[in-house]
């Protein structure tokens, strides 16, 4: 699962680095998983119309991963477990962790606090 940190990189305008190309190749190989959050936040503060139907244009090629209530119930104990180890994060996080976690999926992120998720949580980061 590609967390939004990846694709605001991938998706500012003429930047090349490794990021980038790993989001490339795990597109080209149909390895991206999409879920509606990440879509969210990804159209969320587009400003100019044009733009955001081109966004919205391209992102349809990637059909959402269903959200269940499992992975709602383990967002919120996932963000219980590290909330009591001093640990803090949003819900959108916790929720793409769990979504990962009953996915067997691999985060691939930009974002050091899934670093900090990842020490009292059983998600797997692309790269570690």
């Amino acid at each position: 699962m590609v967390d939004t940190s990846i694709w605001s990189l991938a998706l500012r305008r003429n930047v090349k680095n490794a990021p980038v190309d790993t989001l490339s190749g795990m597109i080209q190989d149909s390895l991206v998983v999409m879920i509606g959050p990440i879509r969210q936040v990804l159209l969320s503060g587009i400003a100019d119309s044009e733009a955001y139907e081109r966004l919205r244009s391209k992102l349809r090629f990637f059909d959402d991963l269903p959200i269940t209530m499992q992975d709602y119930e383990t967002a919120a104990q996932f963000f219980n477990t590290c909330r009591k180890n001093g640990v803090q994060g949003s819900h959108v996080d916790f929720l793409i962790c769990a979504v990962a976690v009953n996915n067997s999926l691999i985060i691939y992120t930009a974002d050091k606090d899934f670093q900090h998720y990842a020490q009292h949580l059983p998600i797997r980061l692309y790269g570690s």
